[in-house]
């Protein structure tokens, strides 16, 4: 009998405990993600872990747009171009707006935007209308051109299979490297090194 002098059937009194479980388990589940992802950026795992099939080929040719109203002191913030990553070592990041480990990622480019010698590049992916101007605008532009890649395509034949990415890119407009994962304060240094070794035509190596 219930609490309200209700008699409860035996199927009711069954479905109780499943409806809990149902109540409880998207709970569970996000925290369980939670927990993977913080236990990730603690670890300070290399986010050069996994390989790329492009190292050591040329960066595969694109053209996109600028993001559309990006400016940066009151000029538009150019396009990108598989030709402008040619002359001197640049780190192409590929991001999102939508991307939370971005967020969590981009003060690390606001730093590395600003060593000496190092070119930052970025590519806006899968994002509509003016979302990752909002987003610049929001978190800070470390990027000399952002390409716009509404469509993805530019990202598909780059590789990219999650946000961020990032590529270091030789002068000759060969891939360099592959960094899978976000940059931490950890393995900052580390990058920055490998960035540095592809500026001074070192052999890469994970």
């Amino acid at each position: 009998m219930s609490t309200d002098g209700r008699d409860i059937s035996p199927s009711e009194d069954r479905e109780r405990p499943r409806r809990s479980l149902l109540v409880l388990l998207p709970v569970l589940v996000f925290a369980v993600l939670a927990v993977a992802f913080f236990l990730r950026l603690r670890s300070g795992a290399d986010p050069q872990a996994l390989p790329s099939a492009l190292i050591g080929k040329p960066v595969p040719a694109f053209a996109l747009g600028p993001v559309p109203g990006l400016e940066a002191g009151g000029k538009p913030v150019p396009g990108l171009s598989s030709a402008d990553l040619k002359g001197q070592v640049t780190v192409l990041n590929v991001f999102a707006s939508w991307c939370a480990p971005c967020q969590v990622e981009h003060p690390m480019l606001m730093r590395l935007g600003q060593e000496p010698g190092i070119r930052l590049v970025g590519i806006d992916y899968k994002d509509p209308g003016e979302a990752g101007r909002r987003w610049l605008d929001r978190h800070g532009l470390p990027f000399s051109a952002v390409g716009s890649d509404a469509t993805g395509r530019a990202g598909i034949d780059l590789g990219v299979y999650g946000v961020p990415e990032t590529f270091i890119v030789g002068p000759d407009g060969v891939i360099r490297d592959k960094l899978v994962g976000i940059l931490t304060p950890e393995n900052y240094a580390s990058v920055l090194e490998r960035i540095r070794a592809a500026g001074r035509g070192a052999p890469v190596t994970n």
